[in-house]
């Protein structure tokens, strides 16, 4: 008989395949029982009257809670080159979305090279701005350095839920809304295209994008007592 670990050996490739339909399967149907309020900020619906390029700012654990918006708003996203990544990455491309594999850690050159392709081709990159690994609800500088070098205006995005699912023990606190929660999504108002001279590395551009998520993060959880 085969060892334990050679049998999860070769059934690995069948599990990474099956993985992230389940995912989709299961994340699509507890979408269709969420409640979903959404909030664009008038900068947001100019942006998109205008068809300007817009990058949207988040934070690391939001992002089960607006996978969904993906394809509406035509976001492509950078996706990790981990295992568990290639499952998310799968995921996304089957909710209509775009990516480019990737971290600032490994393939980071490579995922940023194809997050400026899809940017080109109209896609709106969907950054998580705290990660990859935090700290946690600290902003870097690779959010910024998208929207230099795509001419973006960035803008913050929160989402208030009334009830998830919580992993506790992954360092971003990552939640999944449970059956039937109440959502509310806010793009808040958005922040400059950053000049040729400015630099991505500020820190007050970083302090300023904080405050600017905290502010929709605020206006989400005041949407949500409000419903």
């Amino acid at each position: 008989m085969l060892a334990y670990g050679q049998m999860l050996k070769r059934l690995k490739p069948l599990l990474n395949t099956i993985a992230p339909w389940a995912g989709f399967i299961i994340y699509r149907a507890l979408h269709l029982t969420w409640r979903i309020q959404i909030y664009e900020s008038p900068d947001l619906k100019r942006a998109l009257s205008e068809n300007t390029p817009r990058v949207f700012a988040h934070w690391h654990g939001d992002e089960l809670g607006i996978l969904y918006l993906l394809k509406p708003y035509k976001s492509c996203a950078m996706i990790s080159t981990s295992s568990d990544g290639a499952i998310m990455d799968r995921l996304v491309r089957l909710l209509g979305a775009q990516t480019s594999r990737g971290s600032s850690t490994r393939g980071g050159i490579s995922a940023l090279r194809g997050i400026l392709r899809l940017a080109k081709d109209g896609w709106s990159p969907s950054v998580a701005v705290d990660g990859p690994k935090g700290p946690y609800h600290k902003v870097k500088a690779g959010v910024f350095e998208i929207a230099k070098l795509t001419g973006a205006e960035v803008f913050p995005l929160t989402v208030a839920c009334s009830s998830a699912w919580v992993f506790e023990k992954a360092w971003n606190k990552t939640y999944l809304p449970r059956p039937f929660a109440r959502l509310s999504v806010v793009f808040g108002p958005a922040l400059p295209p950053l000049t040729r001279e400015s630099d991505a590395h500020d820190t007050g551009l970083s302090s300023r994008l904080e405050i600017a998520l905290f502010n929709a993060e605020q206006h989400a959880r005041h949407n949500l007592a409000d419903a």
